[in-house]
């Protein structure tokens, strides 16, 4: 026989309580388990529904994406005009100063003029 280092040997009691005892323990570990993994399925319905949206939120963000593309050209071309506009506005802008110079030197003489009238009539 087997040394057991000065162990008794078990009775046919001991042994069946024993195994009855691991026989619960691991029919408690069982049902732990079986709990986790019933939480973790609803987490996984969860998780898939989540996905789902996801790709329906994407789907989305793409076609905007995708119609902000097909906005930029035509946006390019408005710029292109307004840049135009402000160049035939710049050109009037720069002809009215140039009109508009002559008449204020007519002005400030026709006005000068008048000063030393004034002064010389004293009025």
């Amino acid at each position: 026989m087997v040394d057991r280092g000065g162990r008794s040997t078990r009775t046919g009691t001991e042994r069946i309580r024993k195994l009855a005892q691991a026989a619960l323990n691991a029919d408690m570990t069982v049902e732990q388990v079986d709990t986790i993994l019933e939480g973790l399925g609803d987490t996984l319905e969860d998780l898939n529904k989540s996905m789902a949206n996801l790709d329906v939120t994407l789907e989305r963000f793409n076609e905007t994406m995708n119609q902000i593309n097909a906005l930029a050209p035509r946006l390019d071309a408005v710029v292109d005009r307004m840049e135009g506009v402000v160049s035939r506005v710049e050109r009037l802008v720069g002809m009215g100063e140039a009109v508009l110079g002559p008449l204020a030197a007519t002005e400030k003489t026709v006005r000068g003029a008048l000063n030393v009238v004034r002064r010389s009539a004293g009025l």
